[in-house]
């Protein structure tokens, strides 16, 4: 029989284990997350920030993610420090339970969450540690059988990207052509034209495969030795190239190959229109 008392006190993802079912879920987990801010109920904690640690264990639906080795097929960590983040910035908040239930909330949203443990601790206010912990369900959430779970198919609504179509002459001068598509606070994606000649008698698949690869070549050239720039190839990397407010260039072949309904059209315009139907971007 299980001790109670003992777990009571043991980190998040102990008492995952000691309290999963006859079909244990995966876990992902971030522990010893400490942030400094400013919160509390009392006169004493208004003006002042204190250290607050995080142990989050989320539980959640069995995948093939690991067969396929594909990053967009997994709930990333980002997603528990994001909503950490989030929350904290939000607004003051008076009470680690209210902290805990809007952190537990914001993860659940992703259907592929089923059971999080959220434990939140004072640092600063005893000698040791003071906190709360939570565990909660998503309301729908059923028990998975193993399968291949839905993947990361935008970044955060938040973030509202816009999408840039650079010209072929824009290589020539990467530096120029970064500073003249930077914008402000405004996140950015840039899709460049393929680079090099395309052989004769190639067969459909050959075409595709090397037109997509031309284009990574040259979204790598526009990026060599630019500060603030990264290439992405999955749709968790572009969430989190653009939260961290990166100029993001698009190495289109795994997101244009992996699609269930790739474009046939493989210009330049034409699969950024599909990158900005796909996300969801604000400007094109």
């Amino acid at each position: 029989m299980t001790d109670e008392t003992a777990i009571a006190f043991e980190l998040p993802h102990v008492r995952a284990a000691a309290t999963s079912g006859p079909l244990p879920l995966d876990r992902i987990s971030v522990r010893d997350y400490v942030q400094e801010v400013e919160i509390g109920a009392f006169h004493s904690e208004r003006g002042v920030n204190q250290r607050i640690r995080f142990n989050v264990v989320l539980e959640v639906a069995a995948h093939v993610a690991a067969q396929d080795d594909d990053v967009d097929k997994v709930i990333s960590y980002d997603t528990i420090t994001d909503a950490i983040a989030a929350e904290l910035s939000a607004e003051r908040i008076k009470l680690l339970e209210t902290l805990a239930e809007r952190v537990a909330e914001r993860v659940l949203a992703d259907r592929r969450a089923i059971r999080i443990f959220v434990r939140i601790e004072k640092l600063d206010r005893i000698p040791g540690a003071l906190g709360v912990e939570i565990v909660r369900v998503r309301p729908d959430a059923q028990t998975p059988q193993i399968g291949r779970a839905p993947a990361t198919t935008s970044p955060d609504a938040d973030l509202q990207p816009r999408i840039v179509v650079l010209e072929a002459a824009a290589l020539q001068d990467p530096t120029q052509a970064i500073a003249a598509a930077r914008a402000p606070g405004a996140p950015t994606i840039l899709c460049v034209p393929p680079i090099g000649d395309m052989p004769d008698g190639l067969d459909e698949i050959a075409h595709r495969n090397i037109v997509l690869l031309q284009m990574e070549q040259a979204a790598w050239l526009l990026a060599s030795g630019q500060d603030g720039v990264t290439v992405f190839d999955s749709f968790t990397e572009l969430d989190w190239a653009l939260k961290q407010g990166l100029l993001c260039i698009w190495a289109p072949s795994r997101l244009v190959l992996d699609a269930g309904d790739p474009p046939s059209d493989l210009s330049t315009s034409a699969l950024a229109r599909w990158l900005a139907a796909t996300i969801g971007a604000s400007e094109f």
